[in-house]
């Protein structure tokens, strides 16, 4: 059972074959947890844009009615990115909502927020975020949860992990992420680290440019959408909303649909 937001609904990571036209880091995880279980079901509950209120609210009950061995979340990174939220107030926040799940005997698994630091704009955000991790860790040892670190995970400082935006991660970052959780978890796996090709260098007038040009074309649109889109939240679903296998009769497990994210390195 995956709850969350955009980072777990699978967007930077399109799938026209997926449900809801997204793959993901959860989407592999889950494919590779079937491997040899046939009776093995899976439900995602992430929408994009959701703060941590709406993330508890709205999909914990849910979640709780399904009776999952295994619940992923992820919240709070728009509140702390667009919404300037107190860290320490989500903490708690999110504090009770893991306490609810963790009274199933589920297992549960949290993830640090990344390192945006040398991202433009969201690099102010960094010093939150950073106590917001902290916080995030003495949660899990309340409660026993399983921290899936993204901050620790430092291949994902390198660009090609990303999409374009600086908001999602590409093809190649779910795919690492899929394998920095299974290995949080100690699940034997298939999964292979990825080399891209190395990128070209570029001098400073062309990295500013380009950040210009992203923040012009991604960031400031993001935030505008995020801001009027507000009510129209009610009429979006989850992409995976009941438990169900993850495998198709042409699709043995463990094999791989979609792009090869090698190639997905532009």
């Amino acid at each position: 059972m995956a709850l969350g937001d955009s980072f777990t609904e699978g967007l930077g990571d399109p799938e026209p074959r997926s449900p809801g036209g997204l793959r993901g880091w959860a989407d592999r995880v889950a494919e590779e947890l079937s491997a040899g279980h046939e009776d093995f079901a899976y439900a995602n509950l992430a929408i994009s844009g959701k703060v941590l209120h709406q993330i508890l609210a709205e999909q914990v009950g849910p979640a709780l009615d399904l009776k999952p061995d295994l619940i992923t979340l992820n919240a709070g990174g728009n509140d702390l990115l667009f919404h300037r939220s107190d860290p320490d107030k989500l903490a708690l926040e999110l504090d009770h909502g893991v306490e609810t799940l963790a009274s199933t005997g589920a297992t549960i698994v949290l993830f640090t927020g990344p390192d945006w630091g040398a991202t433009p704009v969201l690099g102010r955000t960094r010093g939150k975020v950073a106590i917001f991790n902290e916080n995030m860790r003495v949660v899990a040892a309340r409660h026993d949860a399983v921290i899936a670190d993204l901050w620790a995970l430092r291949q994902l400082t390198d660009p090609r992990m990303w999409d374009p935006d600086r908001l999602h991660f590409s093809p190649l970052g779910q795919h690492t992420i899929a394998i920095m959780v299974l290995d949080t978890l100690n699940v034997p796996h298939s999964l292979e680290p990825l080399a891209p090709r190395p990128l070209p260098e570029r001098r400073w007038r062309e990295a500013r440019a380009d950040d210009i040009v992203w923040a012009r074309e991604h960031l400031f649109p993001w935030v505008v959408r995020r801001l009027t889109q507000r009510n129209a939240d009610g009429d979006r679903h989850p992409k995976r909303p009941q438990p169900g296998p993850v495998f198709g009769a042409a699709m043995p497990p463990g094999s791989y649909i979609g792009n090869d994210p090698r190639h997905m390195t532009d």
